[in-house]
Order: structure tokens, then sequence, then C-alpha cells
């Protein structure tokens, strides 16, 4: 009986899933014409937080090229079960002592926040031989209740860990305060959108502001107007997660 429910849960995820992703599609075609670009340009990252890797590797097989989890113990547990054809990020909060767990298993580290977690994932991918990618994470909202650096100091920040040989810096990353009106939302997306562009004209070295990831399920078509090329899109795509999982 267990299994039988199991089996209809699934079914019933991935239908949604079909149902949601063809409207975020939709949605993000429509703010990248608003934007001046084209769908394309967009990187729609899965959020697969709480999700089961049955649903994953549907939503895989149905047209996501790239997914996003937020807790090592998460990712660890299902790596070995992924749908190898899909892209990784990791998109959570980093403890500095879990970083080992996690470079070579995903292509790019959303969410440093720190020269001290900056330079151990540049240890770790130089033992590997590799070079891992990262995103600098922005506090744009200047909240005491989240990571990230602060927008003044997200140049100096970069100027810092530009030397680290480990990591290839690729943009940046923000989660905006919560927002009532949708132009408080905007103007923080334009602000994030503008330290961006501002970065990108100083030519650091071994800095790329080539990513702006920024938009979640309640805002991405916001972000992207603003400018974002990852949106990270997760109960939008999948419906109400299911924390017991």
């Amino acid at each position: 009986m267990t299994e039988k429910l199991l089996t209809e849960d699934i079914k019933e995820r991935c239908a949604i899933f079909d149902e949601n992703f063809a409207d975020v599609t939709e949605r993000i075609e429509k703010a990248a014409a608003l934007s001046g670009r084209k769908a394309d340009e967009i990187m729609l990252l899965a959020a697969t937080k709480t999700i089961p890797v049955e649903v994953i590797n549907h939503a895989i097989n149905n047209g996501i090229k790239l997914i996003g989890e937020n807790k090592v113990q998460e990712l660890l547990s299902k790596i070995d079960e992924y749908d190898s054809s899909a892209d990784r990020h990791f998109i959570g909060h980093l403890q500095t002592n879990k970083v080992r767990q996690v470079v070579g298993k995903v292509s790019m580290i959303e969410s440093v926040d720190s020269f001290r977690l900056a330079s151990e994932i540049s240890r770790r991918s130089e033992e590997m031989g590799i070079v891992t990618d990262i995103l600098v994470e922005v506090n744009i909202g200047g909240e005491e209740s989240k990571s990230g650096i602060n927008p003044s100091d997200a140049e100096s920040f970069l100027q810092e860990i530009s030397g680290l040989k480990g990591i290839k810096v690729q943009g940046l990353m923000t989660i905006p305060p919560i927002c009532e009106k949708n132009e408080e939302i905007l103007r923080y997306f334009e602000q994030m959108n503008n330290l961006f562009v501002d970065i990108s004209h100083k030519n650091i070295d071994n800095i790329n502001m080539k990513y702006l990831s920024m938009g979640m399920s309640d805002d991405f078509e916001q972000a992207i107007i603003c400018g974002a090329n990852i949106v990270r899109v997760g109960t939008r795509l999948f419906g109400r997660r299911n924390y017991a999982v």
C-alpha cells in the first residue's frame, strides 16, 4: 500500500511539473522580451530542495537543464541517482567544513559570502586539480538575518579573492528582502543589476561578470526584466514543497 501511494504521489508531482513548466517557460519568454533579450539567454535553474529524485529526473527528461540544491546532505543523498544530463549548482548557505563534500560534485557554487569560504573552495579545488566556478552572494537589502557581502564591499571583496587559483568568479547572486509592493522588489533588482554592470566595467583579473542570479518563484519575471540571466525557481515548477521528504 505504501509503495502504491508513493508511486501515485510521484505521478502527481510529475504531472504538476509538466503543467507548471510550460507556464514558467512562457513567462520567461515574455519577461525576456520586455528586457530586450531572447528566452535562451535566461538560464532556468530548477530549485530541487525536498523534491524526490524521480520527479527531478522526470523534469530533466522533459526540458530542465540545470538544477540546484540548498543542503549538502540532500545533495549527497541524491547525487548517485540524478540524471547526469543536467548541470548542477549548489545554491544554499555553505559551511566551510562542508566544502570538501561539495567541490567536484557541482559545476558552480552560487553562494560564496566570505574570504574564508572562497579560500577553502579554492584549496579543495586545487587539491582535485580543478577550478570551481562561483558566484559571490550580495546582501542587497542589508538584512542581518541573511548571508552575503554588503553591496558597498562587493568590489573590494572581489579584488581580495581574485588571486585564488582554484576558483573562477562568474558573477553575482542575491536573495532580496520580501517585498509587498512590486516597485520595492524592482528597486532591489535594479540596484543589483547596477552593481553587476559597474563591476563588469572594472575588468578585475580572474573576475568574469557573466551571470547575475536573482529571482525565485514569486519574482523571477521582475528579476529578468531587471537583468537576471539565472533564475532559481522551485515551488512555481514543482508545486508546494513537502518538507517531510
